[in-house]
């Protein structure tokens, strides 16, 4: 079985960083839920959630690390070395990773610097923070082992686009159906 480990920390937007849990468990993939900034964490609009593991606890390799925005929220990852170095970890691997509205920008390129040369989309107006991409005006840009997506009402979709990496688009029209997306 594929696993997932999505990223969240305190200030992460919930539909972004809640939807790709509920779809891609929903597709059957495995997916772990990593605190950053603690186990107990606090979205952007303050909806607490209880994740399964703090980063610290993770003793494992991922298929995929999926890390959500919110402004706050994506600054907490983008401090974290050990959230950038497992982040680094995998994408050099060539593992997808996977990051949405703010965290394009502000976790991959910023912290990161994996966004050179590449194709990317993030939250209207954040790509004037990033050189040496090209960004992409699309709800979601697949680039190889990187997909990004613009804001909370492109999770479906982002979500959608990690299942159809892991799993095969026959999977993910399938998810798209069950849940009328």
């Amino acid at each position: 079985m594929k696993k997932v480990c999505v990223l969240l920390a305190d200030g992460f937007e919930e539909v972004e960083g809640l939807t790709p849990v509920d779809y891609l468990r929903r597709a059957g993939l495995e997916v772990r839920v990593a605190g950053v900034t603690g186990r107990d964490v606090t979205g952007g609009h303050d909806i607490r959630i209880d994740t399964d593991l703090t980063l610290d606890e993770l003793d494992e390799d991922f298929d995929a690390i999926v890390v959500p925005g919110g402004g706050k929220g994506s600054e907490n990852i983008a401090a974290s070395a050990d959230a950038v170095a497992l982040i680094k970890r995998h994408f050099a691997a060539g593992k997808l990773v996977a990051a949405i509205c703010a965290a394009p920008a502000v976790v991959l390129h910023g912290a990161c610097g994996l966004l050179s040369g590449r194709r990317f989309t993030c939250f209207p107006g954040l790509e004037r923070n990033v050189r040496g991409a090209t960004f992409v005006a699309e709800r979601v840009v697949v680039d190889g082992n990187l997909i990004t997506a613009r804001a909370a009402g492109c999770a479906g979709e982002f979500s959608r686009a990690i299942i159809a990496s892991l799993l095969g688009q026959t999977a993910a029209d399938k998810l798209a159906e069950t849940v009328l997306l």
